[in-house]
C-alpha cells in the first residue's frame, strides 16, 4: 500500500518557524518531522509514498533530490562534477518518494483528489505532514480491510491545551498540565485508511476541504468507521508542540520512534 501525506499547508500558527519552508520540513532533532513520519510507515513495511506539495515544495523537493548526498560519503571530482558514492550511511534505500505539486492554494481535499493517479491500488494509507505517533498501521490496515468500508479515521482523545484545574471553592485540590479527557470523546488523529472509491467524493476545485464535506458524506452514507488510538499521538501545531517534540526526542524517549 502507499501513504499519501498532505505537505502543502501554509503553517500560520507556527510562523516562525514556516516562513521560508513549508511546515512539514522543521525539525525535531536533526530530521524534518517528515522524516520521522515515513520513518513510521517504513517500519511497518510502508515504503511508497506520495507527497502532495504546495507552500514551499521546492523545500521539500530539494530535500529529497538531494537525498544521497545529504546522507552518504562522497567524493566530487571538482571541474568534471563527477561523484562517487564511498559509503551509504542510511537505512532508506527502499523508499520511493514521489513529489508530487498539488498548487499553492489548494485544500486538502483537492490535493488528495489531483494524486489519484498514482494511486494504482485498492487501498492506500493517508495523513498530514504535521503529526507524529506510536501507531500499529498494520492493525489500522487490518481493521480497514475487515469492515470493508470506504474509510477508516484514528480516533484519539482530545487533549487540553491549558492547565486543567479541580477546585473547591477557591481552593485549587488538583493541576494537571494539559491532561487527556477519557470522557468518550474522540477527535481524528489525521491517520487514514481509504478504499479508492473515495476519490468519488473529492472534487479538484481548490476550495475542497477534505474534512469538511467529503468527510461528512461519508459518515451519512455509513462509509466511515473509527480505529481507536490510545497510545501516543501528538500534533505540531504550535512552537510550544514543537519544543515539547524536541524535548522528547532529546530525551531518548520519544514514543514515536518504534525504527
Amino acid at each position: 500500500m502507499k501513504a499519501i501525506i498532505l505537505c502543502g499547508g501554509l503553517g500560520m500558527r507556527l510562523r516562525e518557524e514556516t516562513e521560508f519552508r513549508p511546515k512539514p520540513m522543521i525539525e525535531i532533532g536533526s530530521r524534518p518531522i517528515l522524516w520521522h513520519i515515513m520513518k513510521t510507515y517504513a517500519a511497518f513495511g510502508v515504503t511508497d509514498f506520495v507527497l502532495c506539495l504546495g507552500y514551499r515544495g521546492d523545500v521539500i523537493r530539494d530535500y529529497f533530490l538531494t537525498y544521497e548526498l545529504r546522507n552518504n560519503d562522497v567524493t566530487v571530482t571538482l571541474g568534471t562534477g563527477e561523484r562517487e558514492i564511498l559509503q551509504r550511511n542510511y537505512d532508506e534505500r527502499s523508499w520511493r518518494v514521489t513529489l508530487a505539486e498539488t498548487g499553492e492554494q489548494a485544500m486538502t481535499g483537492c490535493r488528495v483528489k489531483r494524486v489519484e493517479r498514482y494511486i494504482t491500488e485498492e487501498h492506500f494509507f493517508l495523513t498530514y505532514g504535521d503529526g507524529v505517533a506510536r501507531i500499529d498501521l498494520t492493525a489500522l490496515r487490518d481493521f480497514g480491510l475487515r469492515h470493508g468500508r470506504i474509510g477508516t479515521v484514528t480516533g484519539v482523545l482530545p487533549t487540553s491545551r491549558f492547565g486543567e484545574l479541580g477546585v473547591a471553592g477557591d481552593v485549587v485540590q488538583q493541576f494537571e498540565e494539559k491532561p487527556t479527557f477519557d470522557d468518550g470523546r474522540l477527535v481524528s488523529g489525521g491517520f487514514f485508511m481509504f478504499d479508492r472509491r473515495v476519490f468519488q467524493y473529492l472534487s479538484e476545485d481548490e476550495t475542497c476541504v477534505l474534512e469538511h464535506e467529503p468527510l461528512r458524506r461519508l459518515a451519512r452514507d455509513g462509509e466511515l468507521r473509527v480505529y481507536r488510538h490510545g497510545d501516543f499521538w501528538h500534533p505540531m501545531d504550535t512552537y510550544r508542540d514543537y519544543q515539547y517534540l524536541n524535548d522528547l526526542w532529546r530525551s531518548g524517549a520519544a514514543p514515536w520512534k518504534v525504527w
